[in-house]
């Protein structure tokens, strides 16, 4: 079970920022990532509707390449499904919220903290709850930023029309005096650079997916659950969407040239399957 691979899933391509460092830091983990494109966004669905999304894709990575431990690499499924997939699933489920909660918290030092993400994740208040759990005299300032996948989604990450949209999402945090800006998209880490530009460089942006790879190299560690290999891990990758534009944004993003993903239709993730 050492050798099985780590399974990651997102709505879409942003997740890749949470593998991108789950590699750099387990380098020797194989992996397997699913982007479901063709259903993005999920921040307007229900809860409802995102868990289901959220099972049919872990029954998926379950039965085609028998994961040891799924990483939710999405902030807006990892508020509504990240409970249950822990109450349901033999395996470790790791989140993206709480590490990055945590980090917001000792990234701080006024105790400002801004939050931008999908709605689905700002109308859970996750991100909240877990900052003033850790915090309680914290004060949290949530931001709903929809446009903004829009913009990573389609690779425009640094053009003029990008800072623009980038600005106006963020203008309602200009007055809140602010120190920490939490990331709480997996996709907005790709747009750090407008980010940065839009709060300035006196706000520390906080990216969820380093936290979520460190937590997810303990966990698989307290489960003995990590690889003993010695030589790079490989990475497989699906996508519910176009796999020349899931290729495209992958080979910019990672740090290693990653092998073409392969598509999976709606009806094989509804379909039920059989799990060892």
């Amino acid at each position: 079970m050492q050798n099985d691979p780590i399974g990651l899933m997102d709505s879409g391509v942003g997740g890749l920022t949470v593998l991108k460092e789950v590699q750099r830091l387990l380098p020797t983990e194989n992996t397997v990532f699913l982007g479901d494109q063709a259903r993005l966004p999920y921040g307007p669905r229900s809860v409802a509707e995102v868990t289901m999304f959220t099972k049919q894709i872990a029954q998926f990575l379950r039965q085609q390449a028998g994961i040891k431990a799924l990483v939710i690499a999405c902030n807006t499924a990892t508020a509504a499904a990240l409970t249950t997939m822990q109450q349901t699933l033999p395996i470790p489920v790791i989140g993206v919220i709480a590490p990055g909660a945590q980090a917001a918290v000792q990234t701080t030092r006024n105790h400002r903290i801004g939050v931008i993400a999908t709605a689905g994740t700002v109308k859970s208040d996750q991100y909240r709850r877990d900052i003033l759990a850790a915090a309680p005299n914290s004060q949290i300032f949530s931001v709903a930023c929809p446009e903004m996948v829009t913009l990573a989604e389609q690779n425009d990450l640094t053009t003029t029309h990008a800072r623009s949209v980038v600005a106006a999402n963020l203008a309602s945090l200009m007055d809140k005096k602010i120190d920490t800006l939490v990331m709480g998209c997996t996709h907005f880490p790709l747009l750090r650079s407008a980010i940065q530009h839009a709060v300035g460089s006196q706000v520390t942006l906080v990216d969820p997916g380093l936290a979520t790879a460190e937590q997810t190299a303990a966990i698989l560690k307290t489960h003995g659950l990590l690889n003993p290999a010695t030589t790079r891990g490989t990475a497989q990758f699906f996508t519910t969407g176009e796999t020349a534009h899931f290729d495209t944004l992958a080979s910019q993003w990672l740090d290693q040239q990653p092998m073409p993903a392969k598509h999976v239709s709606i009806a094989q993730l509804t379909t039920p399957m059989e799990v060892n």
